[in-house]
């Protein structure tokens, strides 16, 4: 049997969307674990560095629900890690928050190489999830 065009073009984007979110979220958590130590010192309750491993273990299990499970629930949590992530990177990048109960202040107003790879690996995996969920609601209907 062979597939029409259209249908193998809707699957082609669909892996090619769920590989560029999980090549995102994979950097995320490769940039995250690296950075840990560094930022072990910030913090009382809970420091900078154990929040930098949660990330990086959040995104790691993003990473294997994408490409093991095509599954709704996995893709929208992927989401959730990617989104989140860049909404603190980009927060604590322009806001001095200041501490939040437990958490530490982690306002840092400039840019260096591993931030700037993580912005724009959170921002891909964030996009390309967001054109992913989208379908799946259109393809509902």
């Amino acid at each position: 049997m062979i597939t029409p065009a259209p249908a193998r073009r809707r699957r082609f984007a669909h892996l090619a969307l769920r590989l560029s979110a999980a090549a995102g979220l994979a950097v995320d958590a490769a940039v995250h674990a690296r950075l840990a130590d560094r930022y072990d010192a910030v913090g009382d309750t809970i420091s900078q560095g154990t929040l930098f491993r949660a990330e990086s273990a959040a995104a790691s299990l993003a990473v294997l629900l994408l490409l093991l499970r095509r599954h709704h629930a996995g893709d929208l949590y992927a989401w959730l890690v990617a989104a989140s992530a860049l909404g603190a990177l980009l927060l604590y990048r322009y806001v001095d928050v200041g501490t939040l109960g437990p958490l530490p202040n982690m306002y840092e107003p400039f840019w260096f190489a591993d931030k700037t790879l993580a912005a724009w690996a959170e921002g891909i995996a964030t996009a390309a999830l967001t054109i992913l969920l989208i379908g799946h609601g259109r393809h509902r209907i």
